[in-house]
């Protein structure tokens, strides 16, 4: 004799899917926005990262000018610098010179920036993917007889 047990099959309701797709769609109205503000973060860090380089990289080549001032005629010349590009970094008034063989060559890796080295002393460094974004950048001005150079950024377009 063969007998039918009772069997149920079991799974989820019309309504309990409904309930899970509504909380998964308030979840994603609050979450989105939330994440979506992510890539302005990362363009305002990336500013700030590069204004670092730029103060510690020109303060790094200022120190090599000065140890190696013998060299340098008015504090003006070039300064060997390991994992520079070409390995060698123009000075100025011993300071990385404003140009792409000055601040440049010695920051080395710029990949994810755009530079701008038209200006005659002057390097501005852009965050890549920010080009309609002009104030999304750190400046760096070759420093004059006697003084240091200006080194300046602007986050307030990121």
């Amino acid at each position: 004799m063969i007998t039918q047990g009772n069997t149920r099959q079991r799974g989820f309701t019309l309504i309990e899917l409904v309930v899970v797709i509504v909380i998964i769609g308030i979840l994603a109205a609050f979450a989105i926005p939330r994440f979506a503000g992510l890539a302005k973060d990362a363009r305002i860090a990336s500013v700030r990262g590069m204004l670092g380089t730029v103060r510690s990289t020109s303060a790094l080549v200022h120190g090599m000018a000065l140890a190696r001032s013998g060299t340098l005629v008015g504090g003006t010349g070039n300064v060997d610098l390991e994992g520079a590009t070409g390995g060698i970094v123009a000075v100025v008034n011993f300071y990385p010179a404003g140009s792409a063989d000055g601040i440049q060559d010695a920051i080395g890796n710029t990949e994810s920036y755009t530079i701008d080295s038209g200006t005659p002393g002057t390097v501005v460094f852009q965050v890549t993917g920010a080009a309609t974004l002009a104030n999304c950048s750190v400046t760096y001005v070759a420093a004059a007889v006697g003084n240091v150079p200006t080194i300046t950024s602007d986050d307030t377009g990121c």
